[in-house]
């Protein structure tokens, strides 16, 4: 296994002081890097081992925060600071671009290959850096479907992937539909997985808190969806050139 180095970023957005999770791989070159979005709920640790797990492939990993070091365990709490967020493009870009300029301050980093990855609002941030023009090498969202202000999709330079369940009730068959349809129009390079029977955040092992209606884990599709990730990592930011 490959040696990780990890720490700890405080830096300012949103009006927050945000808490991100810094992970690099062994070695002193730069490496080509991905910028990891959580859930509405915020970073956790689910996400920062998956920082590290893309640090030990080879790859700088930045996983960033939404909430200002919060986990939200009340799901109304949650709802009332993640929906007022993903209403907000402009918003969401500041919480992104700020994430962003954690990564490209990192000396490890190749600036010229990085992948926004994000699950639920990160990943609806993620999508959001693309709609701004920003130059990455590629886009995944795991249950975030979002679409965006006319006409700004077509600003995506890179393959977009997108993971949804199928039975997810908040990314439904007319949002998803909705995504496809725009990503279709602006000519993006884009990819939809119907994960079958999974419904939303079916990616995030349980955790103590109440039980929502239509979120639950699927493991098996889970693991494939990681694969998913990687193979989209793989594609289009290789860790050699």
């Amino acid at each position: 296994m490959t040696t990780v180095t990890t720490r700890t970023v405080e830096y300012p957005a949103d009006g927050l002081t945000m808490i991100g999770h810094l992970a690099l791989p062994a070695g002193a070159d730069r490496r080509p890097a991905v910028l990891l979005g959580p859930e509405g709920t915020g970073l956790n640790d689910f996400q920062r081992r998956r920082a590290d797990a893309l640090a030990e492939l080879g790859y700088v990993a930045f996983a960033f925060d939404i909430n200002g070091g919060r986990w939200f365990t009340d799901p109304e709490e949650m709802l009332a600071h993640a929906l007022p967020l993903i209403a907000d493009p402009d918003r969401m870009r500041d919480v992104g671009r700020a994430a962003l300029d954690v990564l490209l301050a990192e000396p490890r980093t190749d600036p010229d290959r990085i992948a926004a990855i994000g699950y639920g609002t990160g990943g609806a941030i993620a999508l959001e850096l693309g709609r701004a023009g920003v130059d990455l090498r590629a886009i995944g969202t795991i249950n975030a479907l979002t679409t965006g202000r006319p006409g700004e999709a077509a600003k995506i330079r890179c393959p977009v992937w997108a993971g949804v369940g199928s039975e997810d009730p908040i990314m439904a068959a007319e949002q998803r539909d909705a995504f496809t349809a725009e990503m279709q129009a602006a000519g993006v390079d884009w990819r939809l997985v119907v994960y079958g029977g999974a419904l939303h955040a079916f990616h995030h092992p349980p955790v103590d808190q109440p039980t929502v209606p239509g979120v639950g884990y699927h493991p098996r599709h889970a693991d494939r969806a990681w694969r998913d990730v990687l193979d989209l990592l793989s594609e289009c930011v290789p860790l050699t050139e």
